[in-house]
């Protein structure tokens, strides 16, 4: 390890440990040198590579994946966040998806990783106006990852989505930090007002798979919704939630159940 790459691993230790997965990656599999190299070794920095996967992935006969590329790098310069966060979802997955062994498997492979990635994207595109290719790339993520998140809505950092099907997030909907979701999971409303109509979910909250949050209701922090769930009314922090419709049926657990991924209803 050169001084610049041990360097390197202090100051930004997830691209570190990227790079060098990558590397190993192409020791023990040759044929994914080319995958590896595009997606990873080519690029000097995280942003770079998100910007060039999420290029890579929602480039359609529409849009050129240049110009898609050209968005992203310049959505990353203009927001430092976005990498920040691209980061902290890293983290979460290696940490909490039992399937995920090393850094570089999100970016490489996880479809849940790079459509909230790609999401991050569209977010800052709406917030400075350029609302058409925000819905763009909310239509592309939609067609090739089957998760579809509206670009206003707003999601914290340390997200993770295990297998990622059909994922739907509205518009006023937000979603705290630190959250985990299953496959399956809705954020929607409950009719055709266009005024704030999402549901509003708190810090650690572990939504299970299938689970339907349905209007502009709050579910507080660290609290976990059953597999199959449909909540139609507040949750209170650190409680957990089961039924059709949504009941109170017990604390929560532990005091950290996204990051413990329990969903058995007598944790």
């Amino acid at each position: 390890m050169t001084q610049y790459q041990a360097k390197l691993g202090l100051l930004d230790p997830v691209w570190a440990a990227i790079k060098a997965e990558g590397q190993e990656i192409i020791d023990a599999e040759p044929a994914m040198a080319g995958v590896v190299y595009g997606a990873v070794l080519h690029h000097k920095t995280l942003e770079s590579a998100l910007s060039y996967r999420i290029a890579q992935k929602l480039a359609s006969g529409d849009m050129t994946e240049s110009v898609l590329n050209e968005v992203c790098v310049e959505a990353y310069k203009d927001m430092p966040e976005l990498g920040q966060a691209a980061r902290a979802d890293i983290v979460a997955v290696l940490d909490r998806d039992p399937a995920c062994h090393r850094s570089i498997q999100p970016l490489l492979y996880f479809k849940g990783f790079q459509a909230v990635q790609a999401y991050r994207v569209a977010h800052w595109l709406w917030e400075t106006g350029r609302k058409d290719m925000a819905y763009f790339i909310q239509m592309r993520s939609s067609e090739v990852f089957g998760i579809d998140i509206h670009p206003g809505a707003v999601v914290g950092q340390g997200l993770m989505i295990d297998h990622a099907h059909s994922i739907v997030i509205g518009e006023t909907a937000v979603v705290g930090d630190n959250v985990s979701m299953l496959h399956s999971v809705t954020l929607g409303g409950t009719g055709k007002d266009d005024d704030d109509r999402h549901p509003k979910i708190g810090n650690g909250v572990l939504l299970g798979a299938g689970a339907k949050v349905l209007g502009n209701i709050h579910i507080g922090h660290c609290s976990r919704v059953a597999a199959g769930s449909v909540v139609l009314r507040d949750i209170p922090p650190n409680k957990t939630v089961a039924g059709v419709p949504a009941k109170v049926v017990g604390e929560a657990g532990c005091d950290q159940p996204s990051n413990q991924m329990d969903q058995l209803l007598n944790g």
